[in-house]
Parts: C-alpha cells; sequence; structure tokens
C-alpha cells in the first residue's frame, strides 16, 4: 500500500478511550443531583446530545469542545430535571483530555510506521498538543477541531488537514475508533479509511461501513 500519509485519530485509538473518565463524571452527577438514572444511561444520553450537537457546530458556529460540553450537559441535566452547574465536572473531564494514558500499541505503531502521520481529532488545541508533549509523541501535523473550526464527521477538518499537508486525497487513508465521526466523515472526504474497533467506546451511534476493520495497531502495522 503507497500512501503520502495517514490521518490518525487521537483520543481512544492512541490513547485510551474516555469511557472510565466519562463514567466517573457521570457517577458524581448522580450522586450529587440525585436524579433517578443510572451513570451509564446518563453518559449514554449526555453523549448523544454531545455528538449530535457536534454535527451542527461548525464554520460561523463553532464552539470549542469544553464549551459544548458545558452547554450540553447543562441542557441534559435540565431535561432531567435538575439543574446544576456544570463547570466542576467538566473541567475534571477536562483533565482526562490532557493527560490519557496511551495504549501500549500506540508507540510501537508511530516508532514503526513507515508513513507521515497527520492527527486529526475532535480536541481542543491546547488540550491535544499537551497529551502530545506529555507523551513525547512526535507527528509530522497536528490538526485539530479547534483549528479547523470543524467537527468530524464533518468534511472541513479533513479538507484543512489535506491543505496543511499538501497530500492526495486518493493517497490518504484515515484511521480511527468512532463509525459516526472517524468513518463516516472519512467517507465524506473521500478518504480510504480504517475502523479501529478496540471495542471499549461507551456508545457508538455509527453505521457507517468501513474499508477495513481491525482490533489494535498491530493489525494497522499488518494492513500496511
Amino acid at each position: 500500500m503507497e500512501l503520502d500519509g495517514l490521518f490518525l485519530d487521537l483520543y481512544g485509538t492512541l490513547t485510551t478511550g474516555d469511557r472510565d473518565a466519562i463514567e466517573g463524571v457521570c457517577t458524581d452527577i448522580v450522586r450529587d443531583s440525585a436524579v433517578s438514572i443510572s451513570p451509564y444511561e446518563l453518559s449514554v444520553t449526555w453523549g448523544e446530545r454531545f455528538f449530535n450537537f457536534l454535527d451542527f457546530c461548525n464554520g460561523d458556529d463553532f464552539m470549542n469542545l469544553f464549551e459544548v460540553e458545558l452547554k450540553t450537559l447543562r441542557e441534559t441535566m435540565t431535561s432531567l430535571g435538575a439543574e446544576i452547574d456544570p463547570h466542576p465536572y467538566c473541567i475534571k473531564l477536562q483533565q482526562y483530555w490532557r493527560n490519557p494514558p496511551l495504549h501500549e500499541d500506540a508507540k510501537p505503531f508511530l516508532d514503526d510506521c513507515r508513513y507521515p502521520v497527520c492527527i486529526v481529532s475532535n480536541a481542543d488545541q491546547l488540550d491535544a498538543e499537551d497529551v502530545l508533549a506529555k507523551h513525547g509523541i512526535k507527528v509530522d501535523h497536528l490538526v485539530t477541531s479547534e483549528s479547523a473550526k470543524s467537527y468530524k464527521p464533518d468534511r472541513g477538518i479533513f479538507e484543512t488537514a489535506l491543505t496543511q499537508t499538501g497530500w492526495r486525497r486518493e493517497r490518504v487513508m484515515h484511521v480511527g475508533d468512532s463509525l459516526h465521526s472517524d468513518i463516516g466523515g472519512a467517507i465524506v472526504a473521500g478518504l480510504r479509511n480504517v475502523w479501529l474497533n478496540r471495542a471499549h467506546r461507551i456508545h457508538d451511534i455509527g453505521t457507517h461501513e468501513p474499508d477495513h476493520e481491525i482490533e489494535d495497531l498491530h493489525g494497522l502495522t499488518a494492513l500496511l
């Protein structure tokens, strides 16, 4: 397989998924607000509202990820009959975004990858930069939703990445762990794609068919 380079998702792909962080925050919210819903149910309800909002939060309507978390958590709790200050809970979640653990296969993959890598991530810019710096990850390019004013699956973030890298669309493959954001977005942008199905997501709302499916980054090395 000959490529100009790889577009690679960050959270859940190189780093561990946010399941534990989100469920921990939702456990705190349920305890503090006494709503009659389980932490898991809250995480799914909030998550669906969050991802639905991202689909309409691009370009002139852009809000960064932290702002979206605040807005959608407040709205989710209001819909459940509870008024809360979302800031303490979103700040706790932001601590995860800034320092998540890496999957054990992340560094070996990046060390052995023969192609240039561009991180394409739904992330606030400083959060993503912190992750790369704290884990000593060096990649050729970084494109975040905040820098592109576009969230996957919107094609705008992929177009920004193509412009920044100068890579040819037909010679780029995007790899990510979300059927909705990564695979759906790559398809819209006309990119080859690989679904990294680690099976650790809380709830994946996507139904797209990927070009390839792998269980870990060792599988990506074999595919390439």
